[in-house]
C-alpha cells in the first residue's frame, strides 16, 4: 500500500493556489459530437416533420419520416421526458419554402392532415403520429384541442375565414365516416379520437357539437371488424367511472385517531393519565425530527395489576421529501380537478339520448356480415367488447336499458346461452364471470 501510495503521489499533477482551473476545450466541432453521440430525439423529430411537410419529396421517403416521428414518440417511454421532448420539438419552429410563415408541430400535422394534395397513406400516418402522441397523454389532448386558438385566427388575417369552421375533433371524426375508402385509414382514425377522448372530459362534451355520437353510431356497422372493435372498445372505456366519480369514504365519527408518543415528561404524565383502551389498535406516529433517539418510559396503571414499565425507543424521524414535481403530460396532473378526466355520466347520456344503445344491442343481434367477400357473420371480440359496454352501462353504473333495446338484449343472450350450453359457456366465450352474465340477463330481463 505505501508503495502504491508513493507511486501516486509522483505521477500526480500537484498545483499551486494561483495555477488556473483547466478550462473546456473549444476545439471540439459539434458536428463531431453529434456524429459520435447522436441527435436529440428532438431534433430527429424536427427533422422528420420537415421532410413530411416537404411536398417536393418523394412520397415513400415523407412516409417514412412519419413512421420515424411516430416510433420517436412512442419510445419515449419515461412521461416526463415524452413532455419535455414534445415541447421543445414544439419551441423548433419549421420554415415554410416561403420563408413566409412558421408553424408549430401540431399545426404542421393537422395541415398535413387536411391538405387535399395528402395521399390516403400520408393521412393515415398523420393520425397514426396524433394518436400516439395523446394516448394517456392530458397535455398533448389539450394542445390538440386548442391548436386553432392560435392557427385560425391567424389564417383568418390571411383572408381564408373559411377555416374557422374547422375544428381537430371534426376531422378526426370526418375520418372516421364509411365514406373513407380506406379500412386502415378508418382504424387509425378511431384510434386517435380514442387518444383524444379517454380521460378528457371537454372533448367529450364537445361531441354533441361535433356529431361525434353519431358517426360512433354508424361506425359500430362498419364493414372492417376492426374498427367496429375499436369503437366498442372505446365507449366501454368513456362509460368506466374515474377516480373523480367515486364517491369519497367519510371516516366515522368514532373512529379511533393514532395515538402520539410522548416526548416529554409533562406528555408522558398526561398519557399515563388517559384512560386506554385494549381492543383499539394503537397506531405510533414519529414527532419531530430529533438530533439522537430517546427512551421513553411510559407508567400506565391498571386497576387489576401493578404499575408496567414498557421502554419504547424512537429514533429520529425521517427527513420530509421534498414535492414531487406533477407534469402536464400525466394523469396525475387532473388530481386538481378529477372531474375533468370523468367522462361516465356524459358518455351514458349521450348513449341514451343518441340511439346508441339501441346501435350497441343491434351489432349484436343483426350484426353486418364482415370480411373479405362480406361472408362472415359475428365476432366473439366484438361481442365481448359490446358486451363489456352494455354491463358497464347497467350494473356499473345502475341504470336501466329502455325497453326495446332489453327485450332484443334479453332475446340474444337466451339464443347465445342456449348455444354454448349454459351460463359457464357464455362466460368463457366472452372473458366474463359467470356473476357478470348473470348481471347482465338481470338487467336485460328487469328492463324488458
Amino acid at each position: 500500500m505505501e508503495s502504491l501510495l508513493r507511486w501516486g503521489i509522483a505521477n500526480s499533477d500537484p498545483r499551486t493556489a494561483n495555477q488556473p482551473p483547466p478550462q473546456p476545450r473549444s476545439d471540439l466541432d459539434p458536428a463531431i459530437i453529434d456524429m459520435i453521440l447522436g441527435k436529440s430525439d428532438a431534433e430527429l423529430m424536427k427533422e422528420a416533420l420537415a421532410i413530411a411537410v416537404d411536398e417536393t419529396k418523394d412520397e415513400d421517403d415523407r412516409l417514412q419520416a412519419l413512421d420515424n416521428f411516430e416510433m420517436l414518440i412512442e419510445h419515449i417511454d419515461n412521461a416526463n421526458s415524452k413532455q419535455i421532448h414534445l415541447a421543445e420539438v414544439e419551441r423548433l419552429s419549421l420554415t415554410s419554402p416561403t420563408d413566409l410563415e412558421k408553424l408549430r408541430m401540431w399545426e404542421h400535422l393537422h395541415a398535413l392532415l387536411t391538405n387535399p394534395a395528402s395521399s390516403a397513406e400520408i393521412q393515415t400516418q398523420v393520425l397514426w403520429v396524433l394518436g400516439t402522441a395523446m394516448q394517456n397523454n392530458p397535455a398533448a389532448q389539450h394542445s390538440v384541442s386548442n391548436l386553432f386558438s392560435r392557427f385560425l385566427s391567424q389564417l383568418a388575417t390571411d383572408g381564408l375565414p373559411q377555416y374557422l369552421a374547422l375544428s381537430p375533433l371534426r376531422t378526426i371524426l370526418s375520418f372516421l365516416s364509411p365514406s373513407i375508402p380506406s379500412k386502415q385509414t378508418r382504424s387509425k382514425a378511431a384510434y386517435t379520437l380514442s387518444g383524444l377522448l379517454k380521460h378528457n372530459a371537454a372533448a367529450v362534451d364537445q361531441m354533441d357539437d361535433a356529431g361525434g355520437w353519431d358517426v360512433l353510431r354508424a361506425a359500430l356497422q362498419d364493414p372492417d371488424i376492426g374498427v367496429r372493435r375499436k369503437v366498442a372498445f372505446l365507449l366501454n372505456t368513456l362509460l368506466t367511472p374515474t377516480g373523480g366519480e367515486a364517491e369519497t369514504a367519510e371516516v366515522p365519527a368514532n373512529a379511533q385517531q393514532p395515538l402520539q408518543v410522548p416526548t416529554s415528561a409533562q406528555s408522558v404524565s398526561v398519557a399515563a393519565a388517559a384512560p386506554t383502551s385494549t381492543s383499539a389498535s394503537l397506531a405510533l406516529s414519529a414527532p419531530a425530527p430529533q438530533s439522537s433517539s430517546q427512551a421513553v418510559t411510559l407508567h400506565a396503571s391498571s386497576p387489576s395489576s401493578s404499575a408496567t414499565t414498557t421502554t419504547t425507543t424512537t429514533s429520529a424521524a425521517p427527513a420530509l421529501s421534498p414535492p414531487q414535481t406533477v407534469h402536464p403530460n400525466s394523469h396525475a396532473s387532473l388530481l386538481s380537478d378529477p372531474r375533468s378526466a370523468s367522462t361516465s355520466a356524459a358518455t351514458a347520456s349521450a348513449l341514451a339520448r343518441t340511439g346508441l344503445l339501441g346501435a350497441l344491442v343491434s351489432a349484436l343481434a343483426q350484426p353486418v356480415p364482415h370480411g373479405p367477400d362480406g361472408e362472415t357473420e359475428g365476432d366473439a371480440d366484438f361481442e365481448e367488447k359490446v358486451l363489456r359496454g352494455l354491463h358497464t352501462y347497467t350494473a356499473g353504473g345502475q341504470r336501466a336499458l329502455p325497453k326495446e333495446e332489453a327485450g332484443a338484449l334479453a332475446r340474444y343472450l337466451d339464443e347465445q346461452e342456449s348455444k354454448e350450453g349454459g351460463e359457464a359457456g357464455l362466460a368463457e366465450k366472452w372473458n366474463f364471470t359467470r356473476e357478470e352474465v348473470r348481471e347482465l340477463k338481470q338487467a336485460a330481463k328487469v328492463a324488458a
